[in-house]
């Protein structure tokens, strides 16, 4: 039975975490090359779009490495396309949504999205605007749920909010469905070692369309984890419209711990929240 975890309870990362993040994402990084020609043995992609979000402060370079690799096991990978990911500034939303679009137009078919942190938050929103369009979420460290007090590092939240010339809780307040599930395929990656969004932040609520997967990584080195390859590749080589939760099934249960779940909120919470 998935266990369900009370999310109001996150606070941020410990310094020691994110002090941390640097070198470890490093020793991610160095892991990634000698076991890439496992990771390449894969099953193949049936060729659909892959549309590759980045992290907050990151650009399209920071996928190439995951990009290149998808592309050698069959699929057709999109970088994102919008330079630097300084947050959703503007209509970059509405921009992002109509990429979305024009790409499964392009390609006749639905569009997995792969979001990393806040490219992953971008990526929900954009489900719940194209259903349809969208095949299926995986995000990476995403810093989606509601939590009393923010689970974002502080000096990461503060930079956040100087890109953005907003406060987290005026933005909440423009996006109040946001621990809300997509109506599509949602697979959530965390790491309870992750240095800059704590964990509890980052996992979906228990429905037949959602999975988290836990694994050992930090938050800047999920795009380079072997571990996460491995996931990433098992969710896209799902067939289109039969779509099920990670199989943690002999060996993979010592890699992946059975998952859990953020816990509905209750009734008294929901109407606390609801606007006047």
């Amino acid at each position: 039975m998935p266990t369900p975890v009370d999310t109001a309870t996150a606070s941020p990362p410990s310094t020691l975490l994110a002090l941390a993040e640097g070198w470890r994402a490093l020793v991610e990084a160095s892991t990634l090359i000698p076991t890439l020609p496992i990771l390449d043995r894969l099953p193949r992609g049936d060729g659909h779009p892959v549309y590759v979000l980045p992290g907050f402060m990151a650009d399209s370079q920071s996928t190439g490495m995951l990009r290149r690799w998808l592309d050698r096991l069959g699929y057709n990978t999109i970088p994102w396309g919008f330079g630097r990911n300084l947050g959703p500034r503007g209509n970059l939303q509405a921009r992002l949504t109509q990429t979305v679009a024009n790409i499964a137009r392009h390609y006749d078919q639905p569009v997995s999205l792969i979001g990393q942190s806040l490219g992953g938050v971008f990526a929900r929103e954009i489900a719940k605007m194209l259903p349809n369009q969208v095949r299926q979420i995986i995000t990476l460290g995403s810093p989606f749920g509601q939590t009393v007090s923010n689970g974002t590092y502080p000096a990461v939240l503060r930079l956040f909010e100087l890109a953005t010339g907003q406060t987290i809780d005026s933005l909440r307040s423009q996006l109040k469905d946001l621990p809300t599930p997509a109506p599509v395929p949602c697979t959530a990656i965390f790491s309870k070692t992750d240095g800059i969004a704590h964990w509890k932040t980052c996992i979906e609520r228990d429905t037949p369309l959602t999975d988290n997967v836990e694994v050992v990584a930090s938050h800047c080195g999920m795009g380079f984890n072997p571990a996460i390859y491995y996931v990433i590749a098992d969710r896209l080589a799902q067939p289109h419209g039969r779509w099920r939760k990670f199989d943690r099934s002999s060996w993979r249960g010592l890699l992946y711990p059975q998952a859990v779940y953020a816990a509905a909120p209750s009734a008294e919470v929901t109407a606390a929240e609801a606007p006047a």
